[in-house]
């Protein structure tokens, strides 16, 4: 049986450089706390905050770096169930499709790298990252996914489709 926990809505965008690297956070604070990942925060639903607007403030405070709408690409949505045995989340992933020129200077959140993908196998990285998100990343980053994750402590990440856009063809 799910506990019942909160819920909470957030982005993660997936920022390259030229090179076609990853910017990723060593993140300093929790969730996710030593851990890397991409650039990413909860949205303000007090002022009823769009998950594009969220993406492109997020992307301007952690990083400096100005996006547009244009520049983003949502590429899927996954409901975690018990992420951390914490709460529940809902996250829409973005991949921004305009590059970013420099490496950020670090922030409170925590300090940035540039990681190849196969780098990024070797870091640490949050489980559900390397069991789900990269993966996702991997196959969906030019179409459109969602999904939900099981993320029950004590037991192993599972990932379901519940959509996909395109569909795969037949």
């Amino acid at each position: 049986m799910t506990p019942t926990l909160s819920y909470k809505i957030a982005v993660l965008v997936f920022l390259e450089n030229e090179q076609g690297e990853h910017l990723l956070l060593l993140r300093a604070k929790p969730p996710n706390f030593g851990v890397w990942s991409p650039i990413g925060g909860k949205l303000e639903t007090g002022i009823g905050e769009s998950p594009f607007e969220c993406a492109i403030r997020e992307t301007a405070e952690e990083t400096g770096f100005a996006v547009t709408l244009d520049d983003l690409h949502l590429f899927a949505m996954i409901a975690e169930k018990a992420y951390e045995g914490q709460s529940h989340w809902l996250m829409f992933l973005f991949r921004c499709r305009k590059p970013i020129s420099a490496l950020p200077p670090d922030i409170k959140e925590g300090k940035f790298g540039f990681f190849s993908r196969a780098a990024i196998e070797t870091l640490a990285i949050p489980e559900t990252d390397r069991t789900a998100l990269w993966p996702i990343f991997d196959q969906y980053r030019d179409r459109f996914v969602a999904l939900r994750a099981d993320c029950m402590p004590g037991r192993p990440v599972k990932v379901e489709i519940e959509e996909i856009t395109p569909p795969a063809s037949i």
